[in-house]
C-alpha cells in the first residue's frame, strides 16, 4: 500500500512537473519573446511621450515665473503712501531702502 501511495505521488508530480515546462518552453518561444518586447517597447514610447510632456509644460510654467520675476526686478511695484523700495534679485524680495543704508 505505501508503495503504491509513493508511486501515484510520484507519477502526479512527473505529470505536473512535465505541464509546467511545456507552459515555460511556450513562452520562450521567439514568436511569444517578440510580441511581448513590441508590447513593452510600445508602452514605453508612450510613456516617453507623457514624460516629454510633462517637462515641456514645467518648463514654459517655470520659464513665466522667471520672466514675471525679471520683469519685477526692473519694474517693482511702487506702494502707495510709502517710501520707495527695491526688489533684490530673488523672487518677490521687498527691502526698505533704510536697511540698507542707502
Amino acid at each position: 500500500m505505501r508503495r503504491m501511495f509513493w508511486l501515484v505521488v510520484g507519477a502526479g508530480t512527473g505529470v505536473w512537473a512535465t505541464r509546467k515546462a511545456t507552459r515555460v518552453a511556450r513562452r520562450l518561444t521567439p514568436q511569444s519573446l517578440a510580441g511581448r518586447a513590441a508590447v513593452g517597447a510600445l508602452g514605453a514610447g508612450d510613456r516617453m511621450r507623457a514624460f516629454a510632456r510633462d517637462v515641456r509644460d514645467e518648463t514654459l510654467a517655470r520659464e513665466a515665473e522667471l520672466r514675471e520675476a525679471i520683469e519685477m526686478d526692473r519694474h517693482p511695484p511702487e506702494p502707495e503712501g510709502s517710501r520707495p523700495r527695491r526688489i533684490l534679485r530673488a523672487p518677490y524680495t521687498v527691502i526698505d531702502e533704510d536697511k540698507d543704508g542707502h
